[in-house]
């Protein structure tokens, strides 16, 4: 029979092996070295496509999932309002002028993302991750600028928008060849008309899921470009007609599912807490397609301008465990900067190349003490440096662009004008107080313009400027296949 003193010692005894077992339950699981990637970028989303940022007529409960599990970023910049320069620049962790692209690459033009430089893709599989890419590339159509040959082990989607193919809206203008799903470097499959684009989204996520189930055992990045909704737009049977919002509402609810799925079938797999999931536009919507268009939430202009509907994108990124749960973060940031934040978190290396991406790492892990990004380029056209930013400071130089304003928006897919021209002159914004850009307040804060201005040199010098007829001293060439 034990004695009071000896039961005492065997009950604190329970007691703090039980609390000790308690709190090791409790305790964050250890974070693995090589977690998975996943990485969505979708085509012409706007910043207010989302529910979580304001959209009306349907809803995205699995995005805004992402958002309430992970943190969202309000002040995060597409590198470019334009989709081959915007993915050229997430991919390289570049202003995609510092690597030679600009604009929208057609079919076979010979002209591509330079295969010598370094991707995020290449940068993983050197650290022993298996890549895989399903959707849009639009980096280059010619088989030598195909993703496996810049650092991916899959690719099953289409070479560039699926506007261009010979059902285009001004196809007067510009006709098209046929438009086909590429597997690897073969064509497979064509889409032929808009019942076939509407397989697009299902298509794309089977072969996500797909690459998921294979690689359940081994690190993995999965790059998901979503096509839609870039126009033409078009849903599958069981989105069309189900939302508020017509056709565009149909397909942000199919993307949604998409997501939905992707993210289900991590959990099944058990990946669900050692995934990193990035969730990101390219750009701005295509305003002057109407209601077959997104919305900038209330920021000015939209796609192919360096006004903030342009360039401000919705962006997500939750990792269970390491990216607290529910957080905003209103700091500014770039797609540039997903490369050297991936390659910090993986320990993979960086690129040989001068990157202009910045590594957020500890603001992502909760740190609001950081600032990692203090000011951000506005670069279109060839090389046309537009307006340059500076914490809420931006100054606009005065340039020739696209504007949606003052004209009607198009109806039924069909565009409205959007004239490419306009003369927009030099004007500074205050962009704590005016998000819209409505209120100039250059000649009341004449240090700050100089201040702005300096920064604009910098950037001349380094990168050029085709205003100023400045060619920069450290850009490298794009992909060109010369005959």
């Amino acid at each position: 029979m034990l004695s009071i003193k000896k039961l005492k010692f065997v009950i604190v005894s329970c007691f703090v092996l039980g609390l000790a077992v308690f709190m090791a339950a409790m305790a964050p699981k250890p974070v693995s070295k090589t977690p998975n990637i996943v990485l969505f970028f979708i085509d012409d989303m706007g910043y207010g496509d989302l529910s979580v940022t304001g959209a009306l007529g349907y809803k995205t409960p699995n995005i805004d999932k992402l958002a309430a599990e992970g943190m969202r970023f309000t002040n995060f910049m597409a590198a470019q309002a334009v989709c081959s320069a915007s993915r050229a620049a997430l991919l390289t962790g570049c202003y995609p002028n510092r690597v030679g692209v600009a604009g929208a690459f057609g079919p076979k033009q010979g002209l591509g993302l330079n295969p010598n430089e370094e991707t995020i893709a290449e940068l993983l599989k050197a650290n022993g991750y298996t890549t895989g890419i399903f959707g849009k590339w639009h980096l280059g159509s010619d088989s030598v600028f195909l993703p496996l040959k810049q650092g991916f082990d899959e690719y099953y989607g289409v070479p560039y928008s699926h506007d261009m193919w010979p059902l285009h809206p001004w196809q007067k203008q510009a006709q098209y060849p046929p438009l086909f799903w590429i597997e690897g470097n073969k064509q497979v499959k064509e889409i032929k008309d808009l019942d076939d684009a509407s397989l697009i989204t299902g298509t794309v996520t089977e072969h996500a899921i797909s690459f998921i189930r294979k690689n359940k055992k081994k690190p993995f990045f999965l790059y998901v470009p979503e096509p839609m909704p870039h126009v033409p737009l078009a849903a599958s049977a069981n989105f069309k007609g189900k939302s508020e919002r017509g056709i565009f509402g149909d397909v942000l609810t199919e993307l949604d599912w998409s997501v939905g799925q992707i993210m289900k079938e991590l959990k099944v797999q058990g990946l669900d807490d050692n995934t990193i999931v990035i969730f990101t536009s390219d750009n701005g919507p295509w305003l002057n397609y109407g209601d077959h268009a997104g919305s900038s939430g209330g920021f000015r202009e939209g796609k192919g301008t360096s006004f903030e509907g342009g360039q401000r994108v919705p962006a997500i990124i939750r990792w269970p465990g390491v990216v607290p749960s529910g957080r905003v973060s209103n700091k500014l940031l770039s797609n540039i900067d997903i490369l050297p934040t991936l390659v910090k978190l993986t320990g993979a290396k960086l690129p040989k190349e001068k990157i202009d991406g910045i590594d957020f790492v500890d603001l992502l892990k909760g740190d609001d003490t950081k600032t990692p990004r203090g000011n951000f380029l506005y670069y279109y056209r060839q090389n046309s440096l537009e307006a340059v930013r500076k914490d809420n400071w931006k100054l606009v130089f005065a340039h020739p662009g696209r504007t949606y304003e003052g004209s009607l928006p198009g109806k039924g897919g069909q565009p409205g004008p959007a004239p490419e021209n306009h003369d927009f002159p030099v004007a500074l914004y205050n962009l704590g107080r005016d998000p819209g850009e409505r209120y100039d307040v250059y000649s009341q804060n004449p240090e700050i313009v100089a201040e702005l201005e300096k920064i604009a040199d910098a950037a001349r010098e380094d990168l050029g400027d085709d205003l100023q007829k400045k060619t920069g001293k450290n850009r490298r060439p794009g992909g060109k296949i010369t005959k």
